[in-house]
């Protein structure tokens, strides 16, 4: 009997856990979480936006536009994987950090937020990515990547395969 209750006990924490955190967002913006087993957290949107956070990554679902759909993220720590659906027209998706900005009409993208420093890389498509502050910006296509700070130039690289293994890992990818 103990068993269940504390199998039970466990199941509601874990519900509650996950409640608690999707009740961090503003109503869900039509996403539906799950958790992997590589500890990261999925969120499936009804837009066709796919977003994979690394275990412990700080963020928040917005919808600036309030028609219920997400339209960007904000992100305080760690990193997120996006995959945006290609969509004519209209507003890109964004996702803001502390220091930069990346906008996407339809790609597969990572954000990586540390420290001072922020970084995009680019699997599929295109991303614009410019400082929070504004200025010029730059624009990322596929193995590539920027470390944005707060100051210095925005120098796009071709990343290494170890540094993508090493962000794609932290992503359970």
């Amino acid at each position: 009997m103990r068993r269940f209750a504390r199998a039970g006990c466990f199941a509601l924490a874990w519900s509650c856990l996950l409640m608690g955190y999707a009740a961090a967002q503003p109503a869900n913006a039509g996403c539906i979480a799950s958790v992997s087993a590589a500890s990261t957290q999925t969120w499936r949107c009804d837009n066709g936006i796919t977003i994979v956070a690394e275990n412990g990554a700080r963020f928040e679902l917005k919808d600036a536009n309030r028609d219920g759909h997400i339209d960007s993220v904000e992100l305080s720590s760690k990193a997120l994987l996006i995959e945006v659906p290609k969509k004519p027209g209209g507003n890109p998706f964004k996702v803001l950090t502390p220091q930069a900005i990346a906008a996407v009409r339809g790609t597969r993208w990572a954000v990586d937020v540390a420290e001072a420093k922020s970084s995009v890389f680019v699997a599929d498509g295109r991303v614009g990515v410019s400082r929070r502050a504004r200025g010029r910006g730059v624009v990322l296509g596929p193995g590539e990547g920027v470390d944005v700070e707060a100051t210095g130039p925005l120098t796009v690289k071709t990343w290494g395969q170890p540094r993508v293994d090493a962000l794609m890992a932290r992503l359970g990818q």
